[in-house]
């Protein structure tokens, strides 16, 4: 994967995986990561919860948020 963009921040984890899976049968690589948004709702490195980020590969972004139906 060349160097990450961001897609998009979803709420959760599960949100998350929704929208790599989603991705993903599309042929689009992603990763999912905690963002330091969590930082506030909970101690972000042991926690789980609050927001997450989707990266994908530049070339990828303009699909990408076409699928999820994000500017």
């Amino acid at each position: 994967m060349a160097e990450p963009v961001r897609l998009a921040i979803v709420a959760n984890e599960v949100a998350a995986a929704e929208v790599v899976a989603l991705l993903e049968t599309e042929g689009i690589q992603s990763i999912q990561r905690k963002t330091d948004l969590a930082v506030a709702v909970a101690d972000a490195s042991t926690s789980s919860f609050g927001p997450r980020e989707i990266l994908v590969n530049p070339e990828d972004l303009d699909r990408a948020r076409e699928l999820i139906g994000s500017d």
